[in-house]
């Protein structure tokens, strides 16, 4: 992808952006070495996982904690798994999971599912699942990988231990939006608001993908909408250069 662009005049600039002045074309966005001047500009910058920031996450990262059943459930195969979450994409990640692991252990803090309805039964169905109810998890633990996780019932305050072999965690996202707070608009969540053509709140910036998007979170997703905003981005740098 990165050859095709390139072929088309594209350049790559390896750089952090800081900070960033939308006040009105140029706009000015501040690396670490140079200052960019843009006539117009896209942002694309994504959205992370939410973690659960317990001792042995990051140490096991890639060992055994994912965030990517489809990425990474395959490696699981006939083994014990665990996933943490109760909304549509914990249940979906899960479902997906049966397909490798002999169980699926499903760890939720409640007592009752966020997910659709359509899920929860698929899920509940599923002979391989099974639900921690009220749980949390309190820590990872093994050697080399995973080899279990601490449990501790936030009801009764008894803890317990899950042997499992992978920590999938699906408990939402946040997008990488801090850069941008009070330069656009954004929902209470910090996702940027847009219209249907990737338009923000001011005239010459556009969004794609996950910093705007919320629901689908999906790679064809955002790159069709990359697409777009690149076609608005043109027009809009064509239409201000014959002024």
């Amino acid at each position: 992808m990165r050859a095709q662009a390139e072929r088309f005049g594209a350049e790559m600039v390896m750089d952090q952006i800081s900070e960033v002045d939308f006040r009105s074309p140029p706009f000015s966005l501040i690396g670490g070495s140079r200052t960019y001047q843009a006539r117009s500009v896209i942002v694309a910058t994504g959205a992370s996982p939410k973690l659960l920031n317990v001792p042995g996450e990051q140490e096991f990262w890639g060992r055994g904690v994912s965030v990517c059943a489809t990425c990474d459930g395959a490696f699981f195969r006939d083994q014990p798994v665990a996933v943490v979450g109760g909304g549509d994409s914990a249940l979906q990640e899960g479902l997906f999971l049966t397909r490798f692991a002999s169980k699926v252990t499903v760890v939720h803090r409640r007592d009752e599912l966020r997910a659709g309805p359509y899920l929860q039964g698929r899920a509940q169905k599923d002979p391989k699942i099974e639900f921690l109810w009220d749980s949390v998890v309190t820590d990872v633990r093994g050697d080399q990988v995973v080899t279990s996780i601490g449990i501790r019932n936030v009801k009764s305050g008894v803890q317990d231990e899950l042997t499992t072999d992978a920590l999938f965690v699906f408990i939402g996202h946040y997008p990488n939006t801090e850069l941008f707070k009070g330069r656009l608009e954004m929902d209470d969540d910090g996702y940027i608001l847009a219209d249907r053509y990737m338009h923000t709140s001011v005239d010459g910036v556009f969004v794609a993908g996950e910093a705007q998007d919320h629901y689908f979170r999906q790679a064809i997703t955002a790159a069709g909408e990359g697409c777009q905003a690149a076609m608005e981005a043109e027009k809009f740098v064509a239409r201000h250069s014959s002024r």
